[in-house]
């Protein structure tokens, strides 16, 4: 057996083992341009073990995954073949070195090991969840997990949304002006995933006190999550039966979020925020049917009746003018807005996102923002918004 076989052994035996850490390909004298090394590592995808190729140039890297059995085709092909002349092996137990040399002969040799295996090889992307653990008592309540913790098949999705809802609140609330207790009400709470997970996370993730109220009008949901948060010992957190539209809260919240409140109960939950000056409004709109059925009424007086023809364009139009003119009229009592996407549109088309943040706002600018607004009335044939007629405009 030559040396260059038994290198190739030597590699086969050594992932049989579970000893292969790394292999290294150098010394390229080879026709592809800019080549230079090729990098070699055991990893998990998908809980299948595979050899993951890092093809190194001059200016780049390309990344190949390959089956064991194709990998070792690959090392075969690319040594000597290829152009590279040299090969290094680390394993556990040993730095095994092949090499091309002058002669034009293969050689072998051992060396003492210089590379540590690693604990896990996983390499499928473990995203830093904000709740943390899913061992907690309320997300078994909730039945998102069983008794030890293990997220249910048909709650993963919940799950990740819930997570993707903290993570985009997160850096919001840290921003916000230290408060004694922070008082969060969340419109329109339903089952409360994100009312319990908010609650956790301000409380013990972020070890910032908080008190937070869900507003819900199902009174068998609202029964449900108070049980829930007095067995957790969620002493802050409470649940009220009754509308968005007719919800005072006590205290004035530093935060007010309404997720997928249907059509105008949205411009009651930023009604309410904007009258309280709170000092966070996030929404989720959902629906858009107070601005759509004046759309219909007035679809061909415009430029773009050749686009509201359509009902689906129909439906999206007024989708964008109704939040257009929501996120108009925070500007004009000094909200600092922004509207993004916080899912993709392959989960749910209810997937955008209205923020904003309380700032300062001038006369000046006010009145600008008030033209816009009746400019913006006219050209779409728009008699009213909900939200401004609330706000008195």
């Amino acid at each position: 057996m030559t040396a260059y076989q038994n290198f190739i052994e030597q590699i086969q035996s050594s992932i049989q083992a579970e000893d292969f850490i790394k292999l290294s390909l150098g010394d390229y004298n080879g026709v592809e341009p800019e080549l230079k090394n090729i990098y070699v590592k055991p990893v998990l995808i998908k809980r299948v073990f595979k050899l993951s190729f890092t093809y190194r140039y001059k200016t780049r890297d390309i990344t190949k995954n390959f089956m064991v059995d194709e990998a070792i085709e690959q090392i075969t092909a690319v040594l000597h073949e290829r152009g590279f002349r040299v090969g290094t092996l680390f394993t556990a137990k040993e730095n095994a070195i092949c090499q091309w040399n002058k002669k034009k002969l293969w050689t072998l040799k051992s060396e003492q090991p210089t590379a540590t295996k690693v604990d896990s090889l996983s390499h499928d992307h473990q995203k830093e969840r904000k709740i943390g653990s899913t061992s907690k008592k309320y997300l078994a309540e909730l039945r998102l997990t069983d008794a030890e913790g293990k997220v249910f098949k048909n709650a993963q999705d919940k799950w990740r949304q819930i997570n993707h809802y903290i993570e985009i609140l997160s850096s919001m609330l840290k921003e916000l002006a230290s408060e004694k207790v922070l008082n969060v009400v969340d419109m329109g709470a339903g089952k409360g995933y994100l009312t319990f997970a908010l609650y956790d996370y301000l409380n013990n993730e972020l070890q910032k006190p908080a008190s937070v109220v869900g507003v819900e009008y199902r009174e068998d949901l609202v029964s449900l999550c108070n049980t829930i948060a007095e067995k957790c010992d969620f002493n802050k957190l409470s649940f009220v039966q009754g509308t968005i539209e007719d919800f005072n809260p006590i205290q004035k919240p530093n935060v007010l979020i309404a997720l997928h409140a249907c059509d105008t109960a949205t411009d009651d939950a930023i009604y309410k925020g904007i009258t309280n000056e709170t000092d966070l409004i996030v929404v989720a709109p959902c629906c858009h049917k107070q601005v759509r059925r004046q759309l219909e009424k007035v679809k061909t007086v415009n430029d773009l009746d050749f686009m509201t023809q359509y009902g689906i364009f129909l439906e999206r139009h007024a989708e964008m003018l109704t939040d257009g003119i929501r996120a108009l009229i925070l500007e004009y009592y000094g909200y600092q807005t922004k509207v993004l996407q916080f899912i993709a549109d392959a989960h749910t088309p209810k997937n955008v996102l209205i923020v904003g943040v309380k700032k300062k706002i001038n006369e000046k600018r006010q009145q600008e923002i008030l033209a816009k607004l009746q400019a913006t009335k006219a050209y779409f044939g728009i008699e009213y918004h909900h939200l401004e007629r609330l706000c008195g405009l």
